[in-house]
């Protein structure tokens, strides 16, 4: 990102969903007998999804990462250029799923955000999106979802869903930094 970093005032009431910081592990989790912790359950990692306007695939993906993560991840998502709003077909798409994302709302990418982060992950926003030194960085190739038709927004939802476990699964097993 070039410039000065934009500042976007906060609706009031909804700065909470900026930052998913969900309650305990499952309640299996708790019953189940002793054995070795894995790596999230040690040090939970900072994963930020960016994509351009954040109203779409990165807020599908940080939902659906906090959702499966059971708060073993904490998850933030961002844009390099922020939308006013969310997609209103990515909303009914994740509340078809059992997901409210109705409350978000697309939030800026700053330096600062980015470099909290453990893993950066961009979607289709190019040269927008810095890379920054020594972080993990992952570019998934997806079809933004501005303009689709609902069923074309489920797929990439499905998509999304799918490259969410296998990255969950992969910090499961990475040791912490």
């Amino acid at each position: 990102m070039t410039g000065a970093a934009r500042s976007i005032p906060s609706p009031e009431g909804r700065l909470g969903g900026e930052i998913a910081h969900l309650a305990a592990d499952d309640a299996d989790a708790s019953e189940s007998s002793p054995s070795p912790r894995s790596n999230l359950e040690r040090s939970p990692r900072e994963v930020l999804f960016v994509c351009v306007h954040n109203a779409g695939r990165s807020q599908m993906a940080a939902a659906l990462l906090d959702h499966h993560a059971h708060g073993r991840v904490h998850v933030r998502s961002a844009g390099s250029e922020p939308a006013d709003r969310l997609n209103p077909a990515v909303v009914e798409a994740m509340a078809e799923i059992g997901l409210d994302v109705s409350a978000e709302f697309p939030k800026p990418l700053t330096d600062e955000v980015a470099r909290s982060a453990d893993v950066l992950i961009t979607m289709g926003c190019g040269d927008a999106c810095p890379v920054y030194p020594g972080k993990r960085h992952l570019d998934w190739d997806l079809t933004d979802p501005a303009g689709l038709a609902l069923e074309e927004v489920r797929a990439i939802r499905d998509d999304i869903d799918r490259r969410v476990r296998d990255l969950l699964a992969e910090l499961a097993h990475q040791p912490s930094s």
